[in-house]
């Protein structure tokens, strides 16, 4: 009974210290979740100076986003510009770790190559984005060496094609986040038993066979975390195309994010359409994240 007694002792601390997090989450997060869903339901803007709702309306708004084609268009922008971002990041990152961590090359000043690539992941993504707005701007520096190593005649407006912007957008979240997935791919290589790699080595197999039949199956659950991480902050792009087109997407809306469609409506005030947007963008996420368990996942059943 003694014994008992003394781990129902312990218990009470461990959900004593649970209490903060409770306390931040269900007012934090749990309670605008809440309120969001809510929100969605009922007609609430403002019309000059005239405030509309709010109005119950039901599922009205989210016909209206379904309705409009602007949601799917948003949608696909911002997804292109994710796939821009993550491709060339998951490549340079898993070479980066896979020289990193092999002992065979002996790399020096490891140390500070780890921080300079990790360092453009400390430094703002709206600093990031002024950098390449001055840099590729129709009078910027890049528009100055192109003509002056006479590759290009005039001003190259990068500003006003589609592909330059959504290119731009990409790269700088390349730059931004390679570093990140770099240490993660790190520490899941380094965490692998290095006596599959003897024993491969004495077989006889190549360093590409060993990378491609040793360290990447064992380094799927860190790719899926990496993958799932990476699409959620892809759907919540905004800083970057907000700061890179002046917030309106330009051109013909072709790097407008879910994010920044959803930050019109609340810079309009319209909480109504804002509520319906957020919750599609909640329920798209848990979607594609599931899918992306479902595809990369262990199918293996346990016999």
């Amino acid at each position: 009974m003694k014994k008992k007694s003394r781990v129902v002792e312990y218990n009470k601390w461990g959900y004593i210290f649970l209490i903060p997090f409770l306390v931040i989450y269900t007012i934090f997060q749990l309670v605008p979740l809440i309120t969001t869903i809510y929100n969605s339901f009922f007609e609430n803007y403002r019309a000059g100076l005239t405030q509309v709702g709010p109005n119950f309306v039901g599922l009205a708004n989210y016909g209206k986003l379904f309705s409009g084609g602007d949601l799917s268009k948003y949608f696909g922008n911002t997804m292109i510009m994710w796939v821009i971002g993550f491709v060339p990041q998951i490549i340079f990152s898993l070479l980066l770790g896979a020289w990193f961590t092999d002992p065979s090359l002996r790399l020096k000043c490891q140390r500070f190559f780890k921080t300079v690539i990790y360092l453009p992941n400390l430094i703002m993504a709206s600093a990031f984005a002024m950098l390449f707005f001055t840099l590729f701007s129709d009078s910027g520096p890049i528009n100055s060496i192109l003509m002056n190593l006479h590759i290009i005649s005039q001003p190259y407006k990068f500003m006003s094609h589609v592909a330059s912007v959504r290119g731009l957008v990409g790269f700088m979240n390349f730059i931004m986040w390679f570093g990140n997935t770099t240490i993660l791919l790190m520490a899941g290589m380094m965490g692998i038993d290095p006596s599959l790699f003897e024993a491969a080595q004495v077989d006889g197999a190549t360093a590409t066979q060993i990378f491609w039949k040793i360290t990447l199956p064992l380094l799927r659950p860190i790719l899926i975390y990496t993958l799932v991480t990476s699409l959620i902050g892809g759907m919540q792009m905004f800083d970057v195309p907000q700061i890179l087109t002046n917030g309106h997407g330009d051109p013909n809306r072709s790097a407008m994010t879910m994010i920044m469609y959803l930050n019109n409506h609340l810079y309009s005030k319209n909480y109504g359409m804002g509520g319906a947007l957020s919750v599609i963008l909640f329920i798209i996420t848990a979607i594609l994240s599931i899918i992306v368990f479902r595809v990369t996942g262990n199918n293996e059943k346990v016999k």
